[in-house]
């Protein structure tokens, strides 16, 4: 697990100073590192400021704790850090981050940050899915501790959803669709560019989740069901890791699709992903990325990346926050992020994507208008596709 620690002296709605440490404890464990930054008004510390009174010029505090496999994986964890940064500039809230390298240490991080009282955090933010049964467990013993989560919605034995906790949640299935068209679309045809070249013999794509659950089965429907729309036809091998952190794992089964035909290889996994990509480069073939435009945030496969499906759990951070600072906090709420809320799209890869054909786009296009008005239901698991 590893922690950082962002603290800010703000004046006057603008920064006045910032000092970055980092904290081997949990958020109220300051290790000597969170004395307050000299606001330089040469108070020297007297003891009318011994004790802060809350005003309305204190800054929010937003405890984040992310999904395993940690900041720096290009898709799901960077964005939602995106969302913070965006709080941080425009609402001038502070944060501290949690990133947590096994399932196992979600509920201690969650209550570290419920507890802390120097600072007291106004929201606690959980990235995943995977927190959810920690999150329930804790939104019951801080019944005044305000939560959001993305990816999911706890509830309480009853079926009741937390009063104390705002649920953000997308439609995966619906931009799975869009880049599922897309695929099966270019594996019927005679498709080159950057690094890759889809097969003349061949009419096969592929899917590689991180863990099966029924959220990334969401991404599997979707992309099935936009392949099938494309040609009925088209082969889809699928295959899950197990894991959101193994990019050896990914590549290996990326490897196996390539190796069996697969000209476009799409994965919902995280780091994992990765992996991905690397086989795709390897075999010249062509890949679909995830959660945001990973050609641009794994460039060095922009070569290969022909689309991403974006989600914008970067809008979820920064709306949970935005509704803590305006006193507006949804808690028992759940809010749906599709296609219609722009939550989830397509977007072609920043390198490549310009030689996909004007026809395809032209297709997509008119997919993703059918979806938002209703025209066409996206299946939620491979089973009713």
């Amino acid at each position: 697990m590893r922690l950082n620690r962002r603290r800010f002296v703000t004046g006057m709605g603008t920064g006045a100073g910032i000092a970055l440490a980092g904290c081997v404890g949990g958020p109220q464990d300051s290790g000597g590192d969170d004395t307050p930054t000299d606001d330089g008004n040469g108070d020297g510390g007297d003891d009318e400021e011994s004790t802060p009174t809350a005003t309305p010029m204190d800054p929010v505090n937003v405890g984040m704790v992310y999904a395993t496999g940690g900041l720096g994986d290009g898709s799901f964890n960077d964005q939602a850090q995106t969302g913070i940064i965006q709080a941080e500039e425009e609402l001038g809230i502070q944060y501290s981050e949690a990133q947590p390298s096994e399932v196992s240490e979600f509920a201690n991080l969650q209550q570290q940050f419920a507890s802390s009282e120097d600072p007291t955090y106004e929201l606690v933010s959980c990235i995943g899915f995977l927190q959810t049964s920690a999150l329930a467990q804790n939104a019951a013993d801080y019944p005044d501790q305000n939560f959001m989560i993305v990816d999911s919605v706890p509830t309480t034995e009853d079926g009741e959803q937390f009063g104390n906790v705002a649920s953000y949640v997308f439609a995966e299935q619906e931009g799975s669709y869009l880049v599922g068209q897309l695929a099966g679309l270019l594996t019927t045809q005679s498709f080159s560019a950057g690094a890759g070249s889809t097969q003349s013999d061949s009419t096969n794509v592929g899917f590689v989740g991180g863990v099966e659950s029924p959220l990334i089965r969401r991404f599997e429907a979707g992309y099935i069901a936009g392949v099938q729309a494309a040609n009925d036809d088209v082969d889809v091998q699928t295959s899950y890791v197990g894991d959101f952190n193994d990019p050896a794992g990914g590549r290996e089964a990326a490897l196996a699709m390539y190796n069996s035909g697969a000209d476009i290889v799409y994965h919902a996994a995280g780091n994992t992903g990765t992996g991905v990509f690397q086989a795709a480069q390897d075999q010249s073939r062509f890949a679909i990325g995830v959660d945001s435009d990973q050609s641009l945030t794994r460039s060095s496969y922009a070569d290969v990346i022909v689309a991403s499906m974006v989600k914008r759990v970067d809008t979820a951070v920064f709306e949970g926050v935005s509704s803590v600072v305006n006193d507006e906090f949804a808690g028992g709420t759940t809010q749906a992020l599709g296609l219609a809320e722009d939550g989830v799209g397509i977007v072609y890869g920043d390198q490549i994507g310009g030689d996909v054909p004007d026809d395809v786009v032209s297709q997509i296009e008119e997919s993703r208008q059918a979806i938002v008005d209703g025209d066409v239901e996206v299946p939620t698991d491979p089973s009713n596709v």
